[in-house]
């Protein structure tokens, strides 16, 4: 069972906020950062854009990426929303079997 970070970006803190909040509640991620004031230069339908958003972090499991991609696009206002998954090679191992056990199966 591996850890691993979602990185995920939204037009506004209160948006990835609201997705965090979500996502967390439903046990497919253990935490959720908001980082605001993300200045974003990307390519959209053959346009140059620049925006400012908010990186969301969420920390979850392999098993669960899947799912929590599905759950952020039904949940994100973007066509096509940035979510990309990052494997966890090493760290504080309390810290990554606390990832595990908070999106476990609940009661």
């Amino acid at each position: 069972m591996g850890a691993y970070f979602c990185y995920v970006t939204a037009p506004s803190r209160e948006q990835a906020l609201a997705i965090g909040r979500t996502i967390v509640q439903e046990r497919l991620a253990a935490c959720a950062n908001v980082l605001d004031g993300v200045a974003s230069v990307y390519w959209w339908q053959g346009t140059l854009e620049e925006a400012s958003e908010a990186v969301l972090i969420l920390k979850t499991r392999v098993e669960l990426i899947e799912r929590l991609t599905a759950r952020i696009k039904d949940l994100h206002p973007y066509e096509c929303p940035c979510v990309v998954a990052l494997p966890i090679a090493a760290g504080n191992r309390d810290y990554i079997d606390w990832i595990a056990a908070e999106t476990a199966a609940h009661p």
